[in-house]
């Protein structure tokens, strides 16, 4: 999780992230990681939390993703996560992803409980629940990051594109529908493009993310005061590679 590094092993070596974030020279983190670990599994405090900045959190995230896409993922007690983080939870993020099965974001960013608030919808696409989710959890819970998170070869992308339709799911795929429009593209726009269905994956990031700021008075008060940042990513399934941009 992102309390692991933060937080000093029970052996009283201080984790990789911490040393990053401390700003201690390469040969000492190179030598920190020949020390052998337990696994730890502490929840992120508030403390620890108030120690980073938007922008170190977003790095870690950024480094977890390194690590699941060489299989080099953290050795995690769950029970102990879940344990530390009943009593209360201080998430330095909330991320907003879709709810395709193969980008569970916690797995893909290597995280643990309590790390991350994580809004899941088909096509991560923001409406007034979701929004009032997103200010709950930055200007009431404290998270520093708002990610809004697309990935390649998404199905509900290629459903706006082909202008499919379906009960309820008809509402939500007209939310994606401006995204089709704005995206420039010179090949052929249809579904079966992989490109130009990643082109407007990455395109309907950007107009949510644009909304976020746009049509929430408290998401724009809190990144007038740099207390938040609104971050933008893709997921490519096929490296297992993310994508962060602004």
């Amino acid at each position: 999780m992102l309390a692991d590094r933060l937080s000093t092993q029970s052996h009283g070596c201080s984790t990789l992230g911490r040393r990053q974030l401390l700003g201690i020279s390469t040969a000492a983190v190179a030598s920190a990681l020949l020390v052998p670990r337990s696994a730890v599994a502490d929840a992120l405090t508030a403390e620890q939390r108030e120690k980073l900045s938007p922008e170190q959190i977003l790095e870690l995230m950024r480094k977890g993703n390194e690590r699941f896409a060489r299989g080099e993922r953290k050795n995690r007690d769950y029970l102990r996560e879940q344990r530390a983080s009943a009593g209360g939870q201080h998430p330095a993020a909330v991320l907003l992803s879709c709810i395709d099965s193969r980008a569970p974001a916690e797995v893909i960013m290597d995280l643990g409980l309590g790390d991350v608030f994580n809004a899941r919808v088909a096509g991560n696409v923001v409406n007034e629940d979701i929004a009032g989710s997103i200010e709950f959890a930055t200007k009431l819970a404290g998270a520093k990051v708002i990610l809004v998170m697309g990935h390649t070869a998404c199905g509900a992308i290629k459903g706006a594109i082909d202008g499919a339709q379906l009960g309820n799911l008809t509402g939500l795929l007209a939310k994606i529908r401006p995204a089709v429009d704005a995206t420039t593209y010179a090949g052929t726009r249809s579904s079966k493009d992989a490109k130009f269905v990643d082109a407007v994956a990455r395109k309907n990031v950007e107009l949510t993310m644009g909304r976020l700021r746009e049509t929430s008075p408290v998401i724009q008060e809190l990144v007038a005061a740099k207390k938040v940042v609104v971050a933008g990513a893709m997921y490519d399934l096929a490296t297992a590679k993310i994508d962060f941009f602004s």
